[in-house]
């Protein structure tokens, strides 16, 4: 009864007259703009499944990953500021208030306490009891990686408001949190948040479900915009004209927090492969890329560390600035930061190569 309960429960009811409303619901689901299959052949669901009983022994790290404990609860005021908890989970603070994404503190990606989406060693250094008060807790869609039951429970008693996708309030609703708590947005929607922030949700190219039914729930990426900042927070999504239209109809952007992990060829449509995350910061207009998605989890078949090694190759030669912090290391959005070895700016910094040469660091 615990793992269904994690798993949730689709738009039912009155809810699900509202989703059968959006433009973006079809054919009993959600859609993406583009045809997107899940798989690039039938062959390959078969060849996935042989593939992950025989994962590669370097999907995971070989030692525990470095990281920094900074103090979350009295980060500075001024310029916004950025705290990467590894994978998609990060918290923003700006004007004065604290927005958390994609939170994943149990240690699994997955409804079953099972090695294969256990977190690598280092990367759960930071814990519900280590977040200040939470202003907005945003969920970009209802995956496992994304949206963590045991993690949301535990927020609940900090968070003033919850932000996420069209559907999504579904589960919470079945988990007990109350609606006023819960704004969803379909694509191209707006909410106004406390200090004069927006967030609006956009198009992704991805899927949804917490169960072998797909796609009853929506994913997005959202814009925050506050007085002198505009920032993307991309989540999941294969490569799509949609970064260049919003892009053109948003940016430029301070920095675009784009996903560069968990890929393959067998399902390239909806994750995109690491040279394209570059890229994709180009068609935003991005000042900024700040890679994730990676760093916590083992949910593809590549190595631990080729997601970063291969975006931040392509960067370099697209000269598109990019910021790759340690797991808990402060990134000011929209100037420079000091690093713990002496470093400064937001320039490329290859801890991924020496993991066995540094420890936690506290600042």
């Amino acid at each position: 009864m615990a793992v269904l309960k994690t798993m949730g429960q689709n738009p039912q009811g009155k809810r699900l007259q509202v989703v059968e409303q959006s433009p973006n619901y079809r054919n009993n689901s959600f859609q993406n703009l583009s045809i997107t299959n899940m798989m690039t052949s039938k062959r390959d669901t078969f060849k996935v499944f042989r593939k992950f009983m025989n994962k590669p022994k370097d999907t995971k790290p070989p030692c525990a990953l470095p990281s920094v404990k900074t103090d979350l609860k009295n980060l500075p005021d001024g310029k916004p500021v950025l705290v990467w908890f590894g994978h998609s989970s990060y918290l923003i603070k700006i004007n004065g208030k604290h927005i958390l994404v994609d939170p994943v503190f149990s240690g699994y990606a997955s409804p079953f306490k099972i090695r294969s989406a256990k977190n690598f060693a280092g990367s759960n250094v930071y814990c519900v009891d280590d977040m200040p008060p939470i202003d907005v807790l945003l969920i970009t869609h209802d995956h496992y990686d994304h949206l963590d039951y045991t993690t949301l429970l535990k927020l609940q008693a900090k968070t003033k408001h919850i932000v996420t996708s069209l559907g999504v309030g579904a589960h919470f609703e079945y988990w007990g949190i109350p609606n006023t708590m819960v704004t969803e947005l379909d694509w191209h929607q707006s909410t106004q948040l406390p200090g004069d922030i927006e967030l609006t949700a956009e198009p992704a190219r991805h899927f949804s479900g917490r169960s072998f039914t797909r796609s009853k729930t929506l994913w997005s990426s959202f814009v925050l915009k506050a007085p002198g900042y505009t920032l993307y927070l991309g989540a999941d999504s294969g490569y799509d004209t949609h970064f260049k239209t919003i892009g053109q109809k948003h940016g430029p952007f301070d920095i675009a927090i784009l996903e560069c992990g968990q890929y393959n060829e067998m399902w390239h449509n909806i994750h995109m492969m690491p040279e394209e995350t570059a890229q994709a910061s180009i068609d935003l207009n991005a000042k900024t890329l700040l890679p994730v998605h990676w760093g916590k989890f083992s949910l593809s078949l590549h190595p631990w560390n080729e997601p970063i090694q291969r975006v931040t190759k392509r960067a370099a030669e697209l000269n598109v600035p990019i910021a790759t912090p340690l797991i808990g290391e402060p990134v000011t959005i929209g100037s420079t930061y000091p690093r713990p070895n002496g470093e400064a700016g937001q320039a490329t910094h290859p801890w991924w190569n020496k993991v066995k040469e540094l420890s936690t660091i506290s600042l």
